[in-house]
């Protein structure tokens, strides 16, 4: 397993170029970082080049999945983001999947994700890029989303039935929604296609909270998991000092 800053978590509001090269001299080479059409892709590419750093991972664009009358503006959106993904020579994305609709049963807004997803992997696979479907909890941040459970995420993915589409695993949110993390990973690392971590409550530093990391990363690096594991939390202490204790 690899690790990948979140450069909107950690860096919020810092200078792009200046953070990235920070990280490298901590010893990190993999960013990641939330929506691409807020930034100067130049100005990523740049800085990533000069600090010699890979993308693992950002977001397409937000757009409904569970909505089917938004479905053609969906594909056009990622359509979009592979080109930038393209250009920056990344090969994942991260999908969110929209807010759950009121009058709209819940095994329709189901369907529709499913159908629009099946609808994306054509363009994945002549592309080569891997579509991480991301669930959140609707506990405490993320209110009204429609897709909280990892069991219910698992079972879409396997309805969709491809390679290119995963699930973002994001260790806070389902910490949150049901416990059960590692056994969870486990029994389902085949369809999870990369990692997100922070620390519970609070979403801060790894080591400030409830959750064990040093057992989670064991049992994830135990499954043979060969993708990375995010971190998106956000700093108590300047960024520097939570990732140099990662790195120990």
């Amino acid at each position: 397993m690899k690790l990948s800053v979140c450069m909107d978590a950690l860096y919020k509001g810092r200078d792009f170029r200046e953070s990235v090269n920070e990280l490298k001299e901590i010893g990190y080479d993999t960013i990641e970082f939330w929506s691409w059409w807020q930034k100067d892709i130049e100005v990523v590419a740049a800085a990533v080049a000069e600090a010699g750093v890979s993308i693992s991972t950002f977001c397409t664009k937000f757009t409904s999945l569970v909505d089917p009358t938004k479905r053609s503006v969906y594909l056009e959106g990622l359509v979009e983001s592979i080109e930038v993904a393209k250009r920056l020579n990344c090969t994942k994305l991260i999908s969110q999947v929209g807010q759950a609709l009121e009058g709209v049963s819940r095994e329709a807004q189901t369907q529709s994700l499913i159908e629009g997803l099946r609808a994306c992997v054509p363009i994945l696979e002549k592309e080569g890029v891997t579509l991480l479907i991301e669930p959140l909890n609707t506990r405490v941040n993320h209110q009204g989303y429609f897709l909280a459970s990892s069991e219910e995420a698992f079972h879409i993915i396997n309805e969709v039935g491809s390679p290119y589409v995963k699930i973002l695993f994001d260790i806070y949110h389902q910490q949150i929604t049901e416990g059960n993390v590692i056994a969870n990973i486990r029994e389902n690392i085949g369809l999870i296609g990369h990692f997100h971590a922070a620390g519970n409550p609070g979403r801060h530093e790894l080591d400030n909270g409830e959750l064990n990391y040093e057992q989670i990363f064991k049992a994830i690096d135990e499954t043979g998991f060969e993708g990375h594991m995010g971190l998106e939390y956000f700093p108590l202490e300047e960024p520097q000092v939570g990732l140099r204790k990662l790195l120990k």
